[in-house]
């Protein structure tokens, strides 16, 4: 492939990322992550997954792009921000603003759908595949690498410009590209108000978190009838994912609201009450959140959490 051609496809590819509406792309060359593999198989080692027991499955696919798509060349990041306008007022039970409108897997695989139509029809022959939590992909790691920020202390990417409210897609290919410089720096500096603000610990030195502390994982993943009493008085209201380490991020004070509709909040999410969330029913659960990340929990799961939290404050 000439240079032009590699120019101009770049070009395209940022473009179309662009109209699709993707607040950011980057790109990187394709290659096996020697250093990432070693530091997920020191975490899994650990037992810091909890009961995520798909975290150990498909270790090979995770680290090499070439077992995802084969003959892999390049690895492009997007990015699209969630940050939402209006956010709940306290103290209701809290739920992640990643969750506040429809899922997000939906919204951004018909996206990545769109792209790779739409490569093919300029390109031609593409051989790729696009992943939104669908597939074992670092997604952080290659965020770095094709220079869209940095993984900050709370395990987020962070953006300099924009914080870290953002999704995460990968589109894999099999062409060259021209390629983005890593993004080299470390802005956290000696900051720490993501550890210490952190109820549970979960949040330890280095860039490590300990998965089977984080309250996301309580509240999400763990599919066990009871959360155990020691987590007592340390949810701070949170009944599906948590948001506290980015809130107290400095970064995100750049955060600015999506334009993205479909993450608009579901009203009754800004409306409710808590005597609303303890009255809730499945009925209302699976009319309310059918197309909100929230049916991940299910109902019997998100029951579990509001009992957790709102038994706590009648103790």
């Amino acid at each position: 492939m000439t240079m032009t051609n590699l120019t101009q496809h770049t070009l395209f590819i940022k473009e179309t990322a662009a109209r699709l509406g993707f607040d950011f792309c980057g790109i990187a060359r394709s290659q096996k992550l020697e250093e990432d593999a070693r530091r997920l198989e020191n975490w899994l080692h650990k037992g810091m997954h909890g009961s995520m027991q798909y975290m150990e499955k498909h270790f090979d696919l995770r680290i090499d792009p070439n077992k995802l798509v084969p003959g892999a060349r390049s690895v492009i990041t997007l990015m699209l921000n969630y940050f939402p306008a209006a956010q709940q007022p306290e103290p209701l039970p809290r739920i992640s603003k990643y969750a506040y409108g429809q899922d997000y897997h939906e919204i951004i695989r018909n996206k990545l759908n769109h792209f790779m139509d739409q490569l093919r029809s300029e390109i031609g022959e593409v051989n790729g595949r696009g992943f939104v939590d669908s597939a074992p992909v670092l997604e952080r790691a290659w965020a770095q690498r094709s220079g869209l920020g940095w993984i900050g202390r709370n395990g987020n990417l962070i953006s300099k410009q924009s914080g870290s409210f953002f999704f995460i897609a990968t589109l894999i290919l099999d062409i060259e590209l021209e390629y983005d410089n890593a993004f080299a720096r470390d802005y956290c500096g000696t900051c720490t108000r993501c550890i210490d603000a952190c109820p549970t610990d979960a949040i330890l030195e280095e860039k490590v978190i300990d998965g089977s502390k984080c309250i996301s994982y309580f509240t999400i993943e763990l599919k066990d009838a009871l959360i155990p009493a020691e987590m007592k008085g340390k949810f701070e209201n949170w009944v599906f994912g948590c948001d506290i380490c980015q809130d107290v991020c400095p970064w995100n004070r750049f955060s600015k609201p999506t334009s993205e509709e479909g993450f608009s909040p579901i009203p009754e999410l800004l409306e409710y009450t808590q005597q609303d969330w303890a009255a809730l029913t499945e009925e209302q659960f699976k009319k309310l959140f059918r197309h909100s990340p929230l049916k991940r929990a299910k109902f019997e799961g998100l029951r579990r959490n509001l009992n957790f939290i709102l038994n706590e404050h009648e103790s």
